[in-house]
């Protein structure tokens, strides 16, 4: 009793907190019965997840964990899976070409691959080639709320290509591709090569893939994300908080890998200046905090703009989860409902149910991680990207590579997330308001 006495302590206090915040939530919206219901099953997966998770948790805390070693052969298996994700990159590239061409659009390549422009990926491009402005139209000073982490990239990579949207078509080809090889080398610290070679597999397939082929952020901010953790697992701590300040420097969610490297060093009982080490990642941000100031005068002008321009704050997650079900159901039988709405809701209850599924076979850190990543990501007061956000999180391909060890289920699901990927592509090549 004595040796649960955490675990009890830690979950029922999680439990009335969660329904406390949930009641006054209640109280202070008027969702309909269908949006409430929807709230609630968010509500309550993420409760069972985090209730599963909590004794993997403290078993974690009380073994001393040692430092992981790498697997003998990975650099050429490496290699191998980075050539492998940059042809599927291509691939992907040239089936959008193939798919616009069946809606009946007639382009040439060069106008064909303008059409990447869409979405974030102009602004990014905007700032990598004239960087923030301080003063102009509205729609380019409300640019700062993008990170710049990755149009240093693409403008230092412009040098050599001259041109700015190859460039970034380049950096993000190159980072999926690193991403891939960068995850089966972290997962092969814990698991057999089988199973680390089906995680990258599942997450060059994940339906939302095509993100990290589009000149944005998401496939460096995962690269670096990958480096950091994979560093700080191997104990080259201070090296691998570095790369986490470059992913707090690129995306604001970069932050969170606080969460997974303090799990990491309690875990292992790591020396002071290990933890004075993880404040470099939060030091990533405050460089972007620090270029607001330079460029607005205030180090946190992004926040006005993102409430202003985009009504975005920070929210619960269970919330999202009412919004959009209700905009949904207003909009069954429209483009929005098939390419915006249903994959936001899809993504995030999957994600839940994978790892509720997946909890008691994955590394303790893993799990802290997406608790906190999904709570931040999906609480926005206005999210449209579920999607691409979840799928820059590496617990879920982590996941899946433990669930499908049976060849069957790993077929299956690969089957299916090709399947989803292609239709999701279409809505994105249609510009059903897939962000």
């Amino acid at each position: 009793m004595r040796k649960n006495y955490p675990e009890n302590l830690i979950s029922a206090t999680g439990t009335a907190a969660l329904a406390a915040v949930f009641a006054v939530w209640c109280a202070s919206n008027s969702y309909g019965a269908v949006g409430l219901t929807s709230a609630a099953v968010s509500a309550l997966l993420m409760l069972a997840l985090c209730l599963r998770f909590v004794p993997v948790w403290c078993d974690a805390w009380r073994a001393r964990e040692t430092l992981s070693l790498p697997a003998s052969d990975e650099r050429y298996i490496c290699s191998k899976i980075f050539a492998a994700v940059l042809l599927w990159n291509i691939f992907i590239l040239l089936l959008g070409c193939v798919l616009r061409a069946s809606f009946g659009v007639s382009e040439s390549m060069a106008q064909y691959l303008e059409f990447w422009r869409c979405t974030d990926s102009r602004h990014y491009l905007d700032i990598a080639r004239d960087w923030y402005l301080s003063e102009g139209e509205w729609d380019r000073l409300v640019q700062l709320v993008f990170l710049p982490g990755y149009p240093v990239i693409v403008r230092a990579v412009n040098l050599v290509v001259g041109n700015y949207l190859y460039a970034g078509l380049i950096v993000s080809a190159l980072c999926f591709a690193g991403s891939a090889a960068m995850l089966y080398k972290l997962l092969r610290l814990d698991m057999a090569h089988g199973s680390a070679l089906r995680g990258a597999a599942l997450f060059a397939l994940c339906p939302a893939a095509f993100f990290f082929v589009s000149p944005m952020s998401e496939s460096l901010f995962l690269l670096c994300c990958l480096a950091c953790i994979y560093l700080v697992r191997r104990g080259k701590t201070c090296i691998g908080c570095l790369f986490g300040a470059s992913a707090a420097f690129t995306r604001s969610l970069g932050i969170i890998l606080l969460v997974p490297v303090l799990f990491e060093l309690i875990g292992r009982r790591a020396k002071p200046r290990e933890y004075a080490a993880a404040l470099l990642i939060p030091a990533g941000f405050a460089a972007y905090c620090f270029i607001n100031y330079l460029v607005a005068g205030d180090f946190f002008k992004f926040m006005e703009y993102q409430s202003v321009h985009w009504n975005q704050r920070l929210g619960w997650f269970f919330n999202t989860a009412a919004y959009q079900t209700e905009n949904a159901l207003a909009a069954i039988g429209s483009n929005n409902f098939w390419g915006l709405w249903l994959p936001n809701i899809l993504a995030q209850l999957i994600s839940l149910a994978v790892m509720i599924a997946a909890v008691k076979k994955l590394r303790a850190s893993y799990t802290a991680w997406f608790i906190a990543y999904f709570v931040v990501a999906v609480g926005a007061t206005w999210l449209l990207s579920a999607p691409r956000y979840l799928a820059a999180i590496p617990s879920l391909p982590a996941a899946l590579a433990l669930l499908t060890e049976k060849r069957p289920a790993f077929y299956a699901t690969a089957a299916l997330s090709l399947v989803c990927g292609i239709a999701y592509f279409a809505a994105f090549l249609l510009r059903w308001q897939v962000w």
